[in-house]
């Protein structure tokens, strides 16, 4: 339509962001459409001869093959994937070696692993390049401001008006276009801090995950590609003042000592930082013109690292839909058809976050009868084979209901090892 910028813009130049733009060029029902990216700034560049950063993410299989869709390499092949074939999962009041732990491998469900863990900024800059070369436009400014009218969305910013038929918030848990647009929702802090670093330790990470239940929070040492581990240690915030305050050798005690010197001792060699913990659900994730997508909808504990997975499962179910509304001959900003991203979605994530609340209550820092069960129940789930494999299949985002993109990789011939 004459006068817009766009025909849709999407607000927020992190993951999911870049993921939805780039998916909304590969969508073949999309075609023809004018897609804007909007963000105050550029992504970070990426220095690939830096040491590895301590802000990483773990990526699932349907994260790996959604870069694969829109024409990356598998990310599983590239030199700083940190992969794990395995989880080793126990709670402190039994041993590490204990029947009532809990393993799961990527051998038992036949996948090559159980997913990667990579940093934010290189996530960031491969949907960047990917979005780039799909011809994606940018745009970098400051937005201040939100209008809906009957047939387009004003965005108000440092760089003048910009006008799409549909706005994408992908602009973060403290979305400014969330608060503009008046969607509210449930929210609040875990009253946690997560003491995040890079550590080497005396012995191998074996490619496996590993993740403590300490009774006031939790302990995951996560291996990277380099061979050192990064630690996640989300606990009260009055311990981890404490722990950082403490010099750099009594720290890395403290800590080996939490993991049960599963990996012997640790040693840092980034910095550790400590990051607040909290959660947001949105009430809604759609306007008429209007949609939120990851962390602008929602926010769940990391215990799991499936925060950046959800954010691109956003993207790719509303990208489908939007693909579904336009081929119907459908206006992509009509509510009808936002709703049918926010029914799929919203349900999904809402049952991860009522997941991990409930393992962040009963075995993080729960107590009592009902620990000891779920306790036992560890282990009854090591034993019952299909019903860890299930579970299994859910995180790797290889069950429930998948966008349609997963399974329509475009990087055939690509390798990180041939640049």
């Amino acid at each position: 339509m004459t006068g817009r910028d766009a025909d849709i813009i999407v607000v927020g130049a992190g993951v999911a962001g870049l993921a939805c733009a780039a998916l909304l060029r590969r969508n073949p029902d999309l075609q023809g459409l004018r897609v804007l990216l909007v963000d105050r700034n550029a992504p970070p560049r990426f220095d690939p001869t830096a040491p590895l950063r301590s802000r990483v993410l773990a990526v699932s299989r349907a994260g790996e093959r959604l870069l694969q869709h829109v024409g990356g390499a598998p990310l599983s092949e590239h030199p700083r994937a940190g992969i794990y074939e395995r989880m080793h999962v126990w709670h402190h009041s039994v041993a590490p070696t204990d029947a009532r732990a809990l393993d799961f491998d990527a051998a038992e469900i036949a996948e090559p692993n159980l997913g990667m863990i990579v940093e934010n900024d290189l996530l960031q800059q491969l949907f960047h390049e990917r979005a780039l070369a799909l011809g994606i436009a940018t745009r970098f400014c400051e937005i201040t401001g939100l209008d809906f009218a009957a047939d387009s969305v004003v965005l108000t910013t440092s760089d003048g008006p910009l006008r799409g038929g549909l706005v994408i918030a992908a602009d973060g848990a403290r979305s400014r276009l969330r608060t503009l647009a008046g969607l509210g929702g449930k929210q609040g802090s875990f009253g946690q801090l997560a003491l995040v670093g890079n550590f080497r330790t005396e012995r191998s990470h074996q490619r496996t995950a590993w993740q403590r239940f300490l009774g006031d929070g939790t302990l995951a040492l996560l291996p990277l590609a380099d061979g050192c581990s990064s630690i996640v240690w989300a606990t009260a915030a009055a311990n981890a003042e404490r722990l950082l305050a403490l010099a750099p050798d009594a720290l890395e005690n403290e800590l080996t000592l939490a993991s049960a010197q599963v990996l012997g001792q640790l040693q840092a060699v980034t910095e550790v930082q400590a990051v607040p913990l909290g959660y947001h659900a949105a009430d809604r994730y759609v306007l008429p013109r209007f949609a939120l997508i990851g962390d602008a909808a929602h926010v769940v504990h990391p215990l799991a690292g499936q925060g950046a997975n959800l954010g691109l499962l956003d993207a790719a179910a509303l990208v489908q839909c939007l693909g579904e509304q336009h081929r119907r001959g459908e206006d992509c900003g009509a509510l009808a058809g936002l709703r049918n991203y926010e029914r799929w979605r919203k349900s999904e994530n809402l049952a991860m976050a009522g997941a991990m609340n409930a393992l962040q209550a009963v075995l993080a820092t729960g107590s009592g009868s009902a620990t000891r069960l779920a306790v036992s129940g560890l282990g009854w789930v090591n034993g019952a084979g299909p019903l860890k494999n299930f579970f299994a299949r859910r995180a790797l985002g290889l069950s429930g209901e998948r966008p349609e993109a997963l399974f329509r990789t475009q990087s055939a011939g690509r390798s990180w090892r041939r640049r």
